[in-house]
């Protein structure tokens, strides 16, 4: 006997869980190609970060403000791998993507521009390094976050079944 038959409330309450993890993404398996690649971006993400890290204590931890940054880039990178590897929902993707390509914003106008008094260069250490670290995790972060997009909608059919 299904416990659905002794508690009909039970059967409606499980109903409109489904209905709010189809409106809500939750519940629904990210899949084996957004999988992959959230993983792929989270360890491009945590590589960036221990550059930053590297570089913060060998020498940037001196530099007022950018010191400061290049420790929270590498504390925030290891964080939002972790969250994106883990979760591997599209507002996480995205957030990932965008971390990312800020951080390559970030150094670019540091080397063009300046960047709070400071002036960095292409030729400095691990730059180049970063820079394709960066480059491959807002690659690989976008399209998974494109991917889970271009899936919704099949999902949302398949969950439906037949009306």
């Amino acid at each position: 006997m299904r416990l659905a038959s002794l508690n009909p409330n039970r059967a409606i309450d499980a109903r409109a869980g489904r209905a709010w993890e189809r409106r809500s993404g939750h519940g629904t398996a990210p899949g084996p190609a957004v999988s992959a690649l959230a993983w792929m971006g989270a360890v491009f993400l945590i590589l960036s970060a221990i550059i930053h890290l590297h570089l913060w204590s060998q020498s940037y931890q001196h530099i007022p403000t950018i010191g400061p940054l290049f420790l929270i880039q590498g504390i925030a990178g290891i964080a939002l791998a972790i969250t994106v590897s883990i979760f591997r929902r599209l507002v996480i993707l995205i957030g990932g993507a965008l971390f990312a390509i800020g951080t390559i914003g970030g150094l670019l106008l540091s080397v063009y521009v300046g960047l709070f008094g400071f002036q960095d260069s292409l030729s400095a250490p691990y730059a180049g390094m970063s820079l394709v670290f960066e480059a491959v995790a807002f690659a690989v972060l976008a399209g998974a976050a494109a991917l889970t997009v271009a899936r919704a909608p099949r999902l949302a059919r398949h969950q439906a079944g037949p009306r």
